[in-house]
């Protein structure tokens, strides 16, 4: 066996390889070959290390040393002063707050130290292409006990008492459903794995897919034993082609090692996977919509009953799960229900994985404690506001189907019940932070269109609601609103929700109605006064230069693409107002808060004519 001073562990996810890993790599591999290290340092390629703001990121193992913001230039530096020298590059090291001092070892990182790991237990740790590595850190111990140790009433009975609840969002008992499925008579049944991740800032799914393949495969293999099915499938978009791309190859290698496939590990249980590659429809994240999809039906749901424990793919019974439930599975089988219990609450017992993203200065993917309060996650770990100076608004939890919380609720526990209680929800893990500049109005507005868009139209609560409801939010953000459009995007929210087939339309008005119940002001001012007074609503604003705070800097100048800034070097400026485009340009690009941001100055839109007594 091979060993090594160090490995050095290289993220290879999506995020690093975009900002360039295969780069670094090639540099760094042929400047350890020139200095006669290739023998004694090996590097490694793992999945996402989740602090991808930083990326790429490699850490020195076993060292734990981390850097960050590789760049191939900066690699014969780093290799001399590391491994020539014996002195870690402090260059390349993260840097605190106020960019005081450098710290080296990773879990000293804010980023790192709040989290607590086991769904990403291997991330960035492991090569996720090789079933060594993760056999070595307890990969398959699980799935060896529940096909040769364990009865399918003794899995299922360490899930319920675990009270491990689905979290691809509706939070539904995963215990449970497996014993509705275990209980169905059928003589097929199907085990199968949501990674369809459609979610607008969310990718916590794709980086578990990436870095940890395994730990997917593995809970499939312990849910199907425990319910019986003898066939899986993994539904992933097309969108993610590393993650189909290491699942296959972990899929592969499972079959060759008899982890999959006839007799498994030498047990009477066989379970065979394959992989369907979905159209990155939203409305598929339902599971109904999902199991049409795989028998190459249009994917739209069906109502429920028959649910599909008892009749879903194939009219077969079927469990869903998502893939960050799955990854949960073989940790919680080795160590017990008692073990992960001890995180979280009562009732939200566990961890939970956060694509934290947006106006956030630490963007990455975190796992948490269920009950962690809701400023840790954005304070602590992700670093607070990325711009200076600016205050923290709200944030999105759960996704283009979840809610805005605003600043006053930061300190609240992020359980199922405290969220909900919110009007948001903790859905599959989406966390957009919002600062100041944001438009509570057009917010809700991006949202709803999404949902609308992916709409599959199929009930007309949905399909039509969800529409006329983003007409009235355009009309709003474009100056066109009137009173009374606040109580009636309220009623027409309610109706939807009661009547809507499927979740997509059941929480498709939830940003509205968040951002009406926490920011109803923002609403009024649109309607009433004709002014966003966050600037982004272009029809509802206008931007002028304060004199006694414009030191005449010209940054503004030059970033107008409408000329409308004039001025002389350090005299105040001005904005001609007939060249203005409203763009905002000038105003993010004033660092002194010399831009002020009033009503717009256009003419109030003509009240729509009424047609009474209108002859032809």
């Amino acid at each position: 066996m091979e060993k090594y001073l160090a490995n050095l562990l290289m993220c290879a996810g999506t995020g690093c390889v975009a900002t360039g890993t295969p780069k670094v790599v090639a540099a760094l591999k042929a400047e350890l070959e020139k200095h006669g290290l290739s023998d004694e340092i090996k590097v490694v390629l793992t999945g996402c290390n989740g602090f991808c703001a930083e990326g790429p990121v490699m850490l020195v193992y076993p060292e734990e040393i981390f850097y960050q913001k590789l760049t191939v230039e900066e690699i014969p530096k780093l290799v001399e002063e590391h491994f020539l020298k014996g002195r870690p590059y402090e260059k390349l090291m993260f840097k605190d707050i106020e960019k005081k001092h450098a710290i080296p070892v990773m879990n000293d990182i804010p980023f790192f130290k709040y989290q607590v790991l086991r769904v990403l237990r291997n991330k960035g740790m492991i090569d996720p292409e090789s079933l060594e590595e993760y056999i070595a850190r307890d990969g398959y111990m699980a799935a060896a006990q529940a096909v040769n140790e364990m009865t399918p009433e003794d899995i299922i009975k360490v899930m319920k008492d675990s009270g491990l609840r689905g979290r691809g969002g509706a939070g539904f008992p995963t215990g449970l459903k497996w014993e509705f499925a275990s209980k169905s008579q059928a003589d097929q049944k199907y085990m199968l794995c949501n990674g369809d991740e459609g979610d607008p800032g969310a990718f916590m799914d794709r980086s578990v897919m990436e870095a940890d393949p395994h730990s997917v495969i593995e809970g499939m293999i312990i849910g199907a034993r425990a319910i019986g099915a003898s066939k899986g499938v993994i539904y992933v978009r097309a969108e993610y082609p590393l993650a189909v791309e290491r699942l296959q190859m972990a899929i592969d290698i499972c079959l060759e090692s008899g982890l999959l496939g006839e007799n498994i590990l030498g047990s009477d249980f066989s379970f065979d996977l394959e992989i369907y590659l979905g159209a990155g429809a939203f409305v598929c994240g339902e599971e109904t919509a999902l199991m049409r999809s795989i028998e190459g039906q249009r994917g739209m749901p069906r109502p429920r009953p028959p649910f599909p424990a008892h009749k879903g793919l194939w009219d077969k019974p079927s469990v869903l799960n998502n893939v960050e439930s799955l990854a949960q599975v073989a940790p919680i089988i080795l160590n017990g229900a008692e073990w992960y219990r001890t995180l979280g609450t009562e009732k939200s017992p566990g961890s939970k994985v956060f694509a934290l993203t947006g106006d956030i200065r630490n963007v990455g993917l975190v796992e948490v404690p269920m009950g962690i309060p809701l400023k840790t996650i954005i304070y602590d770990i992700g670093g607070g506001i990325a711009k200076k100076k600016k205050k923290f608004k709200a944030v999105q939890l759960g996704g283009p189907s979840g809610g805005c919380i605003p600043e006053e609720l930061i300190n609240i526990p992020v359980t199922y019940e405290d969220i909900t209680r919110t009007g948001a929800i903790v859905g599959s893990g989406g966390m957009v932070v919002m600062d100041e500049d944001t438009c509570m109005v057009s917010t809700s507005k991006f949202f709803l269109e999404f949902t609308a868009d992916e709409s599959c139209g199929k009930c007309t609560p949905c399909r039509v609601g969800t529409r006329v409801m983003l007409d009235m939010l355009t009309d709003i953000t474009e100056g066109r609103g009137r009173e009374g459009d606040i109580e009636t995007l309220q009623d027409l929210s309610k109706d939807i929700i009661a009547t809507s087939l499927c979740g997509l339309g059941q929480t498709a008005p939830n940003p509205v109605l968040t951002t009406i119940r926490y920011f109803r002001h923002e609403y009024e001012s649109h309607i009433r006064d004709h002014w966003c007074q966050a600037g982004i609503c272009s029809d509802l604003c206008s931007f002028h230069i304060l004199d006694d705070k414009c030191k005449g800097c010209g940054l503004c100048l030059r970033g107008c693409p409408s000329n409308a800034v004039v001025g002389e070097k350090k005299k105040p400026h001005r904005i001609i107002q007939e060249l203005c485009l409203q763009c905002r340009s000038c105003y993010d690009a004033c660092k002194f808060g010399a831009i002020e941001i009033k009503p717009s100055l256009k003419k109030e839109p003509e009240p729509a004519l009424k047609d009474e007594g209108v002859t032809q």
